[in-house]
């Protein structure tokens, strides 16, 4: 009976510090977001203006208006492009008992972890070099292939969560694999991949090192014309924060650049999260 009692005691004792470890960690955590999103605030704040979004990058002042559509424009039409090869790869791997469906989890799986500067050197490498310069298709495929594993791993698990049942009924019923597909297991799991999407989405609005090597970066207006070096956010921060650090002007843009990119992440974050709790 003393034994049972000490071991009580010790797995409690055990199980409190685990606790408060887990909670102190926990709070470091929250502290050092809450320290990020302070600065961000404390120092990008005081230079964000109307002129911040219609002002082109200058040698001195201007604003970020030419890298804020810059950025959207490759992020939009990489999250485009890789949403649609991911989806239809997670679809055939979700419905495939193929042996290559193993190899193709493997690539994809590798592909998720690699460096995003080695996916700026291979579409340095494909794209840029045979076309002769940098340009906004680069950095659009560049994107691509760093959301494409994140569409394929989201749109395969949420296909295998539909149930069986449910799609052999529609089979009995006569209905073709691409009717059920899209019409029945897109339609119940269509919420989960979208939040699959907006967080590749997320990610790759802040990548800086695939744009170095693809879409480089350019103090100029580029209204779409994706065949020329297109401007981008992280690009002209990396630049206002190291080539022209000596301009405080400049590094002020910077900050207030870094803010509007940590807020359209975290609006993406909490749709996504939204979207999540509905799938």
């Amino acid at each position: 009976m003393m034994t049972s009692t000490s071991r009580y005691q010790r797995r409690r004792i055990v199980n409190r510090i685990a606790w408060l470890a887990c909670l102190g960690v926990t709070g470091l955590c929250l502290v050092a977001l809450g320290a990020i999103l302070f600065q961000l605030l404390y120092s990008g704040l005081p230079k964000l203006s109307l002129e911040v979004f219609t002002s082109r990058t200058r040698a001195s002042g201007g604003g970020l208006g030419n890298a804020i559509i810059g950025s959207l424009t490759m992020t939009l039409l990489g999250t485009l492009l890789g949403t649609v090869v991911g989806m239809a790869a997670g679809s055939w791997l979700a419905a495939s008992r193929s042996r290559w469906s193993g190899l193709i989890r493997f690539a994809s799986d590798m592909l998720l972890s690699a460096p995003s500067i080695i996916i700026g050197l291979f579409i340095y490498a494909l794209v840029v070099l045979p076309s002769g310069g940098f340009s906004g298709w680069a950095g659009s495929i560049a994107l691509a292939i760093i959301i494409l594993p994140m569409v394929i791993r989201s749109t395969e698990d949420m296909l295998r969560l539909v149930p069986a049942p449910t799609r052999e009924a529609a089979y009995a019923l006569g209905a073709p694999r691409w009717k059920v597909l899209t019409s029945i297991s897109f339609r119940m799991v269509m919420p989960g991949i979208i939040t699959g999407i907006l967080l590749g989405c997320a990610r790759i609005s802040g990548e800086t090192a695939p744009l170095i090597f693809t879409s480089l970066n350019t103090n100029q207006w580029n209204w779409f014309r994706l065949s020329d070096a297109m401007p981008n956010l992280p690009m002209t921060l990396y630049q206002n924060m190291t080539l022209t650090g000596y301009d405080m002007d400049k590094v002020a843009l910077a900050w207030t650049g870094a803010l509007l990119m940590t807020l359209m992440i975290l609006v993406l974050g909490i749709v996504s999260r939204r979207l999540a709790r509905t799938s």
